[in-house]
């Protein structure tokens, strides 16, 4: 046909069949090396880190007080939802995306733009999270680095860039380069050391805890504690850029589903006892947001171990950077190959196969972010656009199984359709809590991502030409 009807770009989906043809060697693929522990590992490494090193004590301290352990389990209760369903899908449909992917084949091809800016502004937040806990064991050393180089511009007396934060940025994107191999070897270790640290803290911790500091138990209102959960679901969603693996996975529709339900599992029992050993240690109004944990031991006189604490802290942050530039690398390599965005970024090392150059790009993108922005507004921009993405695979799963029931699941979601209507309205709910200057920067996102869309992709991406080339097809036309 000589073009495309106005709507059909938007609601092409690409058919699940079509998506299974890159297999048989007809694009550009990904190395299948990774096993179960090593997905789960990657998941744990995702959720865990800034979660319980950062996030736990700023929202104790400043939004719900010791009710910051009832944000968490809120926060997890529409995480899980949502984590059953990608389970569904991950077995489904064992290629990188994610949700872009799973959202393409069911709602259209618009599904999934806001994960670039989200996952490379977390790789951000998280290098940033991690300066806090730099700065104590600096303190700590009597050492005393420039101002320039501790904090964005507006952070602090003399604050330029937050150097250290924007280096980190650059050194993941490097490790990621080395190979998916080598890359989740150190990520497995890593992860190893942190729950290690995780729950050093918790054994060690519960031997301080006064009963005293639980109460009051809700010093902001019952409110406080649900505004702390739209604040801490940037912590509990790791598994997402886990799942954008799933190309990268040896048996991917056995495993990505078990990987995901136990990597949410794992990190919400060691959330829990952290935010109890935490809140229990320090009254909430002395916990400190940026460095929590080390200075809750170092107020019982515990000085070594909060060093050790810092240290295990900066090395478990690192892992969250690591799954989530993984995370947004395969969702841009995903884009790109189905034409989306120029095939030039799908391109990957010969030897490597990995996709170098959306590495790079991404690291010198969240390491400028690191060094130039503060931690705080950057943090609700991605949790806008985390719960948003898990309104779209929540319903997309929904929709695919009354679509095409007979489709083979390795996994299926329990309780259809409750609880993925469960973790879209916990998704909804959670975003109303979030500020307007938050909508507003993400609406200048979504602009961005139609004027991309319109300019470029509705005419060159892989199915618009297939459609033009043969007529279209019913799911192309998202009939």
């Amino acid at each position: 046909m000589a073009g495309l009807r106005a709507g059909e770009g938007v609601l092409r989906r690409k058919p699940i069949e079509h998506i299974e043809e890159t297999e048989a060697g007809r694009g550009p693929r990904l190395e299948r090396t990774l096993g179960l522990w090593q997905l789960t590992a990657i998941g744990v490494g995702g959720i865990i880190g800034a979660g319980i090193f950062t996030l736990a004590g700023a929202v104790a301290n400043g939004t719900a007080g010791p009710a910051v352990l009832l944000s968490f389990l809120i926060a997890g209760v529409a995480s899980a939802a949502a984590a059953l369903s990608y389970a569904e899908f991950a077995g489904m449909i064992p290629k990188a995306g994610s949700a872009y992917t799973y959202g393409y084949a069911v709602l259209g091809e618009l599904a999934g733009w806001d994960l670039l800016l989200e996952y490379t502004a977390i790789v951000a937040v998280v290098g940033i999270g991690i300066s806090g806990y730099f700065s104590f064991l600096v303190n700590e050393m009597g050492a005393d680095l420039p101002a320039w180089m501790l904090g964005a511009p507006g952070t602090g007396d003399g604050h330029r860039v937050d150097l250290f934060a924007a280096l980190l940025c650059l050194l993941i994107a490097a490790l990621l380069n080395l190979g998916i191999r080598n890359a989740a070897r150190f990520e497995t270790v890593v992860v190893v050391l942190k729950v290690a640290v995780v729950l050093l803290v918790i054994g060690v911790g519960v031997f301080h805890i006064r009963a005293a500091h639980y109460d009051p138990f809700f010093p902001f209102g019952v409110g406080g504690a649900f505004t702390g959960a739209a604040t801490v679901f940037f912590a509990v969603f790791g598994y997402d850029a886990m799942s954008t693996a799933a190309e990268e996975s040896k048996d991917a529709q056995r495993h990505m589903p078990k990987a995901i339900i136990y990597s949410l599992i794992i990190s919400m029992v060691l959330y829990v006892a952290a935010c109890l050993v935490l809140t229990g240690m320090q009254d909430y109004t002395d916990i400190d947001p940026e460095s929590g944990f080390s200075t809750a031991f170092k107020s019982v006189g515990l000085t070594g171990l909060a060093d050790v604490i810092a240290v295990g802290a900066i090395i478990g942050i690192l892992t969250v950077m690591f799954t989530f530039m993984l995370g947004v690398t395969r969702v841009w390599f995903a884009m790109s190959r189905d034409g989306l965005l120029p095939r030039w970024f799908a391109r990957t090392h010969p030897t490597r196969h990995v996709p170098t150059r959306v590495t790079w790009i991404v690291g010198a993108a969240s390491a400028a972010i690191a060094g130039f922005l503060p931690i705080g507004e950057a943090a609700e921009l991605t949790n806008i656009g985390i719960l948003l993405a898990f309104v779209v695979v929540c319903t997309a799963v929904i929709v695919l199984r009354y679509r095409q029931p007979e489709l083979p699941r390795s996994f299926r979601t329990p309780f259809m359709p409750v609880v993925p209507a469960v973790g879209v309205m916990f998704s909804i709910w959670l975003i109303t809590f979030l500020q307007w200057q938050t909508w507003a920067r993400f609406a200048v996102w979504f602009a961005v991502g139609l004027v991309v869309y319109f300019g470029y992709s509705y005419r060159r991406s892989a199915l618009a030409r297939a459609s033009e080339d043969t007529g279209g097809t019913e799911d192309q036309r998202g009939s």
